[in-house]
């Protein structure tokens, strides 16, 4: 890699792998604590940020964070959005499917995200305009024409007034063509997926900046399309995220959109 800032949020992502990976054999002992129903956050959350943060103030103070554990700080015009560990019930629960995420987002353009799977040592790495890899090999969208056959990723909706009636009509309108749902627990290794071209497309309701930031901008660099459920580029603002190759995209899209009349726009409650 030789995009300087892109090796600094790698080497801080491999920095909360450790972490994360070094009290995955004291799990039963952890302080955890609920942040609402259904939605926790542990020591190494907060461990595992702070190594994150640590690393990246270090080689570019002059940059703000938006992070999930400690919220916004210092420059808002360009600063990292970091999520230490999506998918920290997974990581509790010791089901496989985790990661740090970390993108880099100047103005409206987010420039770099790095995706990173402590537990299988998978990295997954963009920066805008020179695509995106999986430990250092390009990768590409899958090159599924339509949505019989697809392999779609999903998140089901569990916090409260989440509308889950709703999520359930989209989830009928596109399963009847898939080959299948998959619902993992981890929205920016579902991302990281669509880009690998392992799912070939993915949504979700509600989901925050440090959720997807990275894992967007993967999808992008790998020939992906990203947008909110409703056709248009807010998902970072509302939370609403699609993302699949381009005709898998525009597949769901159709199905998804005259579905959401009755889901009012909310914000994705994270200045970013």
């Amino acid at each position: 890699m030789s995009n300087p800032m892109l090796n600094v949020a790698v080497t801080a992502a491999r920095a909360a792998g450790k972490v994360i990976e070094r009290n995955v054999n004291r799990i039963e002992s952890l302080s955890v604590a609920s942040k609402q129903r259904n939605d926790f956050v542990s020591e190494v959350d907060h461990q595992a940020e702070a190594e994150i943060i640590r690393v990246l103030r270090r080689a570019y103070p002059q940059y703000g964070f938006l992070a999930e554990e400690s919220g916004p700080s210092g420059n808002d015009e360009a600063r990292w959005i970091i999520d230490p560990l999506d998918g920290t019930t997974n990581y509790l629960r010791r089901f496989p499917h985790y990661a740090v995420s970390i993108a880099f987002k100047r103005g409206e353009s987010l420039e770099l995200g790095v995706v990173y799977d402590p537990g299988k040592e998978e990295l997954f790495t963009a920066s805008r305009g020179d695509g995106a890899q999986l430990d250092g090999r390009r990768i590409r969208v899958s090159p599924m024409k339509s949505l019989e056959g697809a392999l779609l990723g999903t998140g089901i909706p569990f916090r409260a007034h989440a509308d889950i009636d709703v999520y359930l009509e989209t989830l009928k309108a596109v399963a009847a063509d898939s080959a299948g749902i998959r619902r993992a627990g981890s929205a920016s290794l579902d991302l990281a997926y669509v880009a690998a071209g392992r799912l070939d497309g993915f949504w979700e309701f509600a989901l925050k900046p440090w959720d997807i930031a990275a894992g967007a901008l993967i999808v992008q660099e790998a020939g992906g399309m990203v947008g909110d459920l409703r056709g248009g580029t807010a998902y970072l603002d509302d939370g609403d995220i699609l993302a699949a190759n381009p005709k898998v995209f525009i597949a769901m899209a159709e199905r998804i959109r005259p579905l959401l009349r009755s889901r009012p726009i909310r914000a994705a409650k994270a200045k970013i």
